[in-house]
């Protein structure tokens, strides 16, 4: 086929505005556009046809090799964990540690061990809301200089099972139903709760499931732990257990279910969008590494066993030493080859931490690299640049699937003669990793220790610690939970195990489903029929005990600052422009974040001819993305406000979810125009009965900012719940 050409017409449009472009942008040392070989590309816009109008013709190479590209970019997303978020960051010790461990980014406080860090979600698929209730994954690659070390954990720190023989039906269980694909994200469906039901070890991690905790602010506020029981090592050979903590330095807190409901649907990027922007604002995420640490020779001094993942150490039985500081202060490049392609593995280890003999870690051993295989696409996924370890790295396997690095030399085996002998083995005392030498005794069998079977203390040791309004989150979440199975044998099966936790508790919620609590259902429960027949199912109520753990309940988390916290200023028009700046000063300089709300966009004009940015009308603002809100006074201002209706839903919402809320001047009539109960007797003062709602009608905000700060710092006030249930629109 004779190919044709354009007709010289003269230029486009679109060529004339590319060349000014340039023109005024010249970058002639520029990047260019080229195809994976490498070859320069002049146009990427069009395709090669036969004629302008004609087929596109099998020899565009550069249009085989997009397509295909774009085609295949896609991998297989991860089974459980698919939806997270990651930054970059270092870890430092505090002190030297060799006393507990020879791991050399613990034992020197001059390293700054650089890290990778991935948060998750974990039962939900990639394009899952963030706020899903449900566990965060909380992931650590450490880039030691004596290989990698990963740190797989979560922001609760046990699990639902105790042996990973259980693993595939947990999450079958877990996820979707398989008819439907129905939840997504979401445990409060038929088959979550027969598992459940039907596998008692599970209640302890149901309690903190259904807490406050399943619901985080923010990434930057959760905790996170290692979940199973280590080993630290020390260079005399000298083993203790050790269980790894995170704290945040920012506490933790929560939203309620009610908001994460609504974030859902107004931004359901809402922590992965907080980390990022923290991040690329200048900002940190920071927590505290700490570890509790038992002398082997106290191993089976507890009630439970220590190798068991659904029970913890109490920290009031074993303190936690805070021993260094994580920091996250940079984000990805690219979120497919870092946070997609990060592959963690338990069995990253490095000298000085071992594993132990906890079979739900021995099982994620084989887990972890099997599932890298799929998904990455073959054996050499440690060569991707997010996976490789920064100190040097030597040994004979070759070949495979994506095989980047070139191996020179003859020798591919160990040992050789060919090479030199090299690379060759070490000894221990250069710096090699020798498994600790743990005495093992007993026969093969399939079973565990009589310790595994409480299944019920440390459930009830969990909803004992918490504040009241935790335990009537937690109650709230299992109603609204149970409220979702259709199948009544479940229910009744959940509400008998419940009230072996606590009775009280497994009442309410029966009562708010109509139903009762089943006296028994002997037969109906037991359906395993193996090795533990009749012990998996135990049923004996837990003894009310005086001992609570202060340290298991976010009532008891810091409380001293408002970084990072947003707080909205609703305003119009002839604001007062005194009173608004006054009080963003006050914020800012306790590192909160101000976003000016207005009826429109661009800008408001200010009492004193001022122009104020505004950075959201209130069409696309929604109460729950903020952490608090704030009136300031101006007559005008307050009434152009007033008239949206959206206001008005603001300030409600903002009551009912027991933020802090503050106005001065005119901006108390917003308040009073709401659903809220303000004491008015208290004329212009900060109303007692509320240290959460804050006013001062003489237009004065440096008088109620500290106020203000004290209250946005307690998160909530959660005494407002009752009222607010009573009084406020849904």
């Amino acid at each position: 086929m004779k190919k044709s050409h354009p007709k010289k017409t003269g230029k486009s449009t679109q060529n004339i505005k590319v060349e000014a472009l340039a023109e005024v942008t010249p970058n002639p040392d520029g990047t260019r556009l080229t195809t994976n070989q490498g070859l320069v590309i002049n146009d990427d816009t069009n395709s090669l046809k036969g004629g302008e109008r004609g087929p596109s013709l099998l020899e565009d190479f550069h249009l085989r090799e997009k397509i295909t590209h774009f085609d295949h970019e896609r991998i297989p997303e991860r089974v459980v964990h698919a939806r997270g978020a990651a930054a970059h960051g270092f870890f430092q010790c505090y002190k030297g540690n060799s006393e507990l461990t020879k791991a050399g980014f613990l034992t020197d406080p001059s390293r700054k061990t650089p890290v990778f860090v991935r948060f998750s979600t974990v039962a939900g698929s990639r394009g899952s809301s963030d706020l899903a209730r449900d566990v965060r994954g909380f992931a650590v690659k450490f880039y030691t200089d004596e290989g990698i070390f990963d740190l797989v954990g979560n922001n609760i720190p046990v699990f639902f099972i105790q042996d990973a023989i259980k693993f595939p039906d947990f999450i079958h269980a877990v996820k979707p139903e398989p008819n439907n694909e129905i939840p997504q994200a979401a445990s409060a469906h038929d088959t979550f709760y027969d598992f459940i039901s039907l596998s008692p070890e599970t209640l302890h991690m149901l309690m903190w499931v259904m807490s406050d905790r399943a619901i985080p602010r923010s990434f930057r506020m959760i905790e996170g732990f290692g979940i199973h029981t280590f080993r630290f090592i020390n260079a005399a050979g000298k083993s203790r257990f050790v269980k790894f903590h995170w704290k945040p330095l920012l506490g933790m807190h929560s939203v309620l279910w009610d908001e994460a409901q609504k974030i859902s649907g107004t931004d359901p990027d809402f922590h992965r969008r907080d980390l990022w922007d923290t991040i690329a604002n200048g900002g940190v995420a920071e927590w505290e590494f700490g570890v509790q640490v038992v002398e082997e020779k106290d191993e089976h001094k507890f009630d439970f066993d220590l190798l068991d993942p659904t029970k913890i150490i109490p920290e009031e039985m074993v303190p936690v030493q805070r021993i260094g500081k994580l920091t996250l202060n940079r984000n990805p490049d690219n979120f497919f080859a870092e946070t997609e392609q990060v592959a963690f593995h338990p069995g990253h280890l490095v000298p000085g931490i071992d594993f132990t003999d906890d079979p739900l870690l021995q099982g994620r051993l084989f887990s972890y690299t099997d599932t890298q295989l799929t998904r990455l696409g073959g054996p050499n996924f440690a060569q991707i640049p997010i996976n490789r370890p920064t100190c040097p790295m030597h040994n004979n396997q070759r070949d495979g699937h994506m095989q980047q690095i070139i191996n020179p030399g003859d020798a591919s085996y160990h040992p050789n003669t060919v090479g030199g002998g090299c690379p060759m083995q070490a000894r221990e005392n250069m710096g090699a990793f020798v498994s600790y030498a743990e005495k093992m005794n007993g026969a093969k069998v399939r079973g565990k220790t009589a310790k595994f079977f409480d299944h019920f203390s440390q459930a009830a040791l969990f909803f004992n610690s918490q504040s009241e309004p935790e335990q009537n989150h937690i109650t709230d979440a299992l109603t609204f939970e149970l409220g979702m199975v259709k199948r009544a044998a479940i229910v009744d099966r959940m509400l008998f195990l419940l009230a072996k936790i606590d009775a009280e508790m497994a009442n309410k919620i029966a009562q708010g489903l109509g139903r009762v609590v089943p006296k028994s259902i002997e037969g109906r429960l037991n359906m395993n029929v193996g090795a533990d027949a009749g012990k998996e199912t135990e049923t004996k109520p837990v003894k009310k005990s005086s001992f609570t753990s202060p340290a298991l309940s976010m009532a008891n988390t810091v409380k001293d600052t408002i970084k990072t916290r947003k707080i909205a200023f609703l305003a119009g028009d002839g604001v007062d422009e005194e009173s608004l700046a006054a009080m963003k000063k006050a914020l800012t300089s306790e590192g909160a974040i101000v976003a000016v709300i207005a009826p429109h966009g661009g800008t408001i004009k200010g009492s004193k001819g001022g122009q104020i940015p505004v950075d959201f009308s209130l069409l696309n603002a929604a109460s729950v993305l903020f952490d608090a809100v704030y009136v300031p006074g101006g007559a005008d201002s307050v009434a152009a406000v007033r008239a949206d209706a959206k206001s008005i839903h603001f300030m409600n919402e903002m009551y009912k979810h027991c933020k802090a809320i503050a106005a001065t001047g005119e901006g108390v009539e917003l308040i009073r125009a709401s659903s809220i109960k303000m004491n008015d007797k208290a004329k212009g003062k900060n109303d007692k009965t509320d240290p959460a709602l804050i006013v001062e009608e003489n237009g004065d905000a440096k008088k109620i900012s500290a106020k203000f700060i004290k209250a946005i710092a307690q998160h909530r006030n959660w005494d407002r719940e009752k009222i607010a249930k009573a009084t406020i629109p849904a």
